[in-house]
């Protein structure tokens, strides 16, 4: 049975709370092996966590997107004599390759302070013998090629050579529940993949114009699944037209249609408040970042938010194109987000960039005098 460690982060900072992060990012590990026809036990010593299985190369290429693990590495409990950590070492080193032309350093930490050999010495006890060996230079700042891990336990020492980096973050979904607004674009499902490395349990919500942006939403919704460990996502598609085509004509009427984009943000946003109060999501995610766009203006989005009683989280308001682009790469959502697609076919000539609430509560009730006419014309 192969042994790996997962070490969390800020869960660490959870006092009296913390017992309730760990326990679920546990479960999500357990969840995350089952997924994928993993055999392993997940147990808890003090502050770290373990997985035993005898797929540890499979286990790790899974766990690493579980969100609430900083890091993990394969581990070998070694008994706590330097020889053994020597003899360790040694090991490891040649199945590195490690040679005159490369860096390499020991790296070692104490949970168990009532060992008598401090770390530094540990550290010089252990790497001298590999520099003996190998010819390797010490590299004690910076990454070096190499790294020797000791952990000395109470009763045993752990070592490792490599650490597989995690997302980090709160497990899923200790943070609540959202809907996220999600387009067929690059910047939603990024804004949803945010919001889970939060703890959120995101409820994707698309409206669909097209069937090729649907599919791409949907897509996307099938990837970010992936890194949703502990919550299962299941997509909510509604009619585009069926939000927004009944205001669009009246819009028009009054000479307001360069709102158009604006009151179609606002009316999803309404549909998604409905959708929230149904599934009991605290909250909804857009994928608005600054300036981008018009409907992405301070003076729009105020007007966008004005008399939504749920809050708006914006978790890529100050991130540029590249920057966000850069994230939908390597959550694996971009290649999607990129293919073919069409323009909205309700976008006006010259798009609103300076709304405000007072223009907006004018237009509302304009488009109500309509409605109110309207039903009193059927009347008749």
């Amino acid at each position: 049975m192969g042994l790996i460690l997962v070490r969390y982060g800020e869960i660490a900072l959870k006092g009296k709370n913390r017992p309730y992060f760990t326990k679920q990012l546990r479960r999500n590990i357990r969840s995350t092996l089952k997924a994928h026809d993993i055999a392993g036990d997940v147990h808890q010593e003090s502050q770290r966590i373990y997985v035993e299985t005898d797929q540890p190369d499979a286990a790790l290429e899974h766990l690493k997107r579980v969100f609430g693990i900083v890091s993990l590495s394969k581990v070998i409990e070694v008994p706590l004599t330097i020889e053994a950590m020597r003899e360790v070492a040694l090991q490891m080193a040649a199945d590195f390759g490690l040679s005159e032309e490369h860096t390499y350093r020991a790296d070692s930490r104490r949970s168990d302070k009532s060992f008598p050999i401090i770390s530094p010495e540990i550290n010089r006890l252990v790497g001298g013998v590999v520099k003996d060996a190998t010819g390797a230079t010490v590299q004690l700042k910076g990454e070096p090629d190499f790294t020797i891990g000791i952990e000395v336990q109470k009763e045993r020492a752990l070592m490792y050579g490599g650490i597989v980096a995690g997302p980090g973050g709160l497990p899923i979904p200790t943070a609540g529940r959202v809907i996220a607004l999600m387009s067929g674009g690059i910047d939603s499902p990024v804004a949803a993949w945010m919001m889970m490395k939060r703890g959120c349990g995101v409820i994707p919500l698309h409206f669909s114009q097209n069937p090729v942006d649907t599919e791409k939403a949907l897509e996307n919704c099938r990837v970010l699944a992936g890194h949703s460990q502990g919550w299962r996502m299941e997509p909510i598609v509604m009619s585009h037209a069926e939000a927004i085509e009944p205001f669009l004509e009246k819009l028009h009427q009054i000479g307001a249609g360069r709102w158009a984009c604006v009151l179609c943000k606002r009316a999803m946003i309404q549909k998604a408040e409905e959708v929230a109060a149904a599934h009991h999501a605290q909250a909804i995610v857009m994928g608005d970042s600054l300036g981008q766009v018009a409907s992405q203006t301070l003076d729009n989005m105020e007007v966008i938010s004005h008399g939504i009683t749920k809050p708006i989280l914006r978790p890529l308001i100050g991130m540029d194109k590249t920057e966000i682009t850069a994230l939908a790469q390597q959550i694996g959502t971009f290649d999607v987000s990129t293919r073919t697609t069409t323009d909205c076919a309700y976008l006006p000539d010259r798009p609103l960039t300076k709304g405000s609430v007072e223009k907006l509560t004018r237009i509302l009730d304009e488009l109500a005098h309509i409605d109110a006419k309207e039903t009193e014309n059927d009347g008749w």
